[in-house]
């Protein structure tokens, strides 16, 4: 682990005016954002980045020269070595998790980003549920499960509470071991599938069904084909039925923000556990998934950053996830956000400081983590108050952006002073002008988003008064052509005297930029139950332009 870069000798060597080289490790909207931030500093020495980062980055720092893995992170300490590098700025949770901030590290060199242990606050959501009932946080209650047949019966364990489930409740009760039943739900569910669909249905499911319906002698006679096929088309209809308080299925481990599941049938709920945890979409993530309570209300980002003793609120933002208007379509690392937030005030934030990101941060220094960086509360506002939903481990992705816009006071300094244990003694200010990020994505996303199409009109919507362009999946062709290149191609991120004002800018942006397939959400910013966006929402009361001050853990 490493240990705390609070030495004196950091504090000498970063306490000054000297220039400071920075190697930013990212490559997508966030490390844009924060690439651009730095470049305002007058400490910043020379920006290094990662040679595959997107063109936007590679158009403001020189690419690094060797390869940016786990598996050759010496080589990457010693280019760190040869360019005097001072500070790594750790953008994405990947190579957190992995470990480049516990390498990186040194007595001449910060690194901004917690160590892998404080990274598994992200990267291990079951170990995060773990940490949180230990801290008693306010959250969803949750189950683990390492096996997708133990997972599936919990689910259908929680409908058994439904009128329409008699034909599950058969099954149940006649079957008893977990494998058997699933052979017989998943046969009983072909069949009244195919026959709703009038298809035939394969006889070697219903020679399963009797076979393993008429093994419990006790329980009575086995049903007839009769009964089975008209118990099918029951069981069928009824998982195919939307309901209400259906769990949200999580792959444990890292998924690039694409890992969460909101069912809304039990039959979509048993396909998210068949994708996550046989067919291994996420990889390695769904070895584990976490079954939880689905929490309604409305959801909020609340970041802060840390120096394990200090916690320095950032203005809360409000991100969309879903791909469509209406938070409707898949989940996506997300399409929109906008900040400061009305839906949380001064006193709401205090509460969410007290009572979820000090205990947090208080029981992983129980745990012997040091915890230094980014603390990212996603939270879901209920009636009973704020419950936790997730916890990140760096800037979000899009948050960032428009937190980096409405920043006015120097980045560099704030990620030293974060670095050396001084953060308490940070100068942060923001500007009193509201924020919004439109996500403009590639064709295809977040299935199989398409690349090279060629983006047209970025100088114009840079040009529209303060509007600022993040570049995210973009890369340059030999001609110097900019190309879609990944899912979420564009950030484009606007200020504005009042959130209308930021929201108009960022739309009359978006429409200036076109590429082949592009998709973007279209209420972005629109106030809660209008469909038009023509009123202006609530001014939120969170608007100090210093931040919170910095309080103590």
């Amino acid at each position: 682990m490493r240990t705390s870069p609070a030495a004196p000798d950091h504090q000498s060597r970063f306490g000054g005016s000297s220039k400071v080289n920075v190697l930013l490790l990212g490559t997508g909207g966030r490390e844009h954002a924060i690439a651009l931030k730095l470049r305002q500093s007058p400490r910043l020495g020379a920006l290094h980045v990662q040679p595959d980062a997107n063109a936007g980055l590679l158009a403001i720092g020189k690419p690094v020269d060797v390869p940016v893995s786990i598996r050759e992170i010496y080589r990457l300490i010693q280019y760190c070595e040869k360019h005097e590098i001072g500070l790594v700025v750790i953008g994405p949770e990947q190579p957190l998790a992995e470990g480049y901030a516990d390498r990186l590290a040194s007595p001449t060199r910060l690194v901004f980003g917690p160590t892998a242990a404080g990274a598994r606050l992200e990267a291990d959501k079951a170990f995060a549920k773990d940490l949180m009932r230990a801290a008693a946080l306010p959250t969803g209650e949750a189950r683990v499960f390492t096996d997708a047949d133990a997972a599936c019966a919990a689910i259908e364990a929680m409908a058994l509470g439904d009128e329409r489930s008699t034909p599950l409740a058969g099954v149940l009760d006649r079957v008893d071991r977990i494998p058997s039943q699933r052979r017989a739900i998943d046969a009983m569910l072909r069949i009244g599938n195919a026959i709703i669909s009038r298809t035939t249905f394969d006889a070697a499911d219903m020679t399963v069904l009797r076979d393993l319906l008429g093994r419990s002698k006790d329980r009575g006679a086995p049903p007839s084909e009769a009964v089975i096929r008209d118990q099918a088309v029951l069981l069928a209809k009824f998982y195919a039925t939307a309901l209400p308080d259906l769990p949200v299925i999580k792959a444990s481990g890292l998924a690039a923000g694409k890992g969460v599941i909101v069912p809304a049938t039990i039959a979509e709920a048993l396909d998210a556990i068949d994708r996550i945890m046989r067919k291994r979409e996420f990889g390695d993530a769904g070895r584990t998934v976490v079954v939880e309570e689905r929490l309604s209300g409305r959801e909020v980002s609340v970041l802060a950053i840390t120096d394990g003793s200090t916690i320095l609120l950032l203005p809360p933002c409000q991100d969309h996830k879903r791909l469509k208007d209406g938070d409707v379509g898949p989940n996506t690392g997300g399409m929109g956000v906008f900040c400061p937030s009305d839906a949380i005030d001064d006193d709401l934030m205090a509460r969410i400081e007290r009572d979820i990101l000090v205990p947090i941060l208080d029981v992983m220094r129980r745990e012997g983590i040091e915890y230094r960086g980014v603390l990212y509360a996603g939270l879901m506002l209920t009636h009973a108050g704020p419950k936790v939903l997730e916890f990140n481990c760096r800037f979000g992705d899009p948050e960032c952006q428009p937190l980096m816009a409405r920043l006015e006071s120097d980045l560099l300094e704030l990620l030293i002073a974060t670095c050396v244990g001084r953060l308490a003694d940070a100068d942060v200010r923001w500007s009193s002008q509201s924020a919004c990020c439109v996500v403009m994505a590639a064709h295809g996303y977040p299935g199989r988003p398409r690349s090279g199409d060629v983006i047209s009109g970025l100088e114009d919507a840079s040009a529209v008064p303060g509007v600022t362009v993040y570049h995210a999946g973009t890369s340059r062709d030999e001609s110097g052509r900019i190309l879609t290149r990944g899912g979420r191609v564009l950030g484009v991120t606007a200020l504005g005297e009042t959130s209308l004002a930021a929201r108009e800018r960022a739309y009359a942006a978006c429409r200036m930029i076109s590429f082949p397939g592009a998709q973007f959400r279209t209420d972005i910013g629109q106030p809660q139950g209008s469909n038009t966006g023509a009123v202006e929402p609530p001014v939120a009361r969170f608007t100090s332009t210093r931040s919170t001050p910095p309080s103590r853990v």
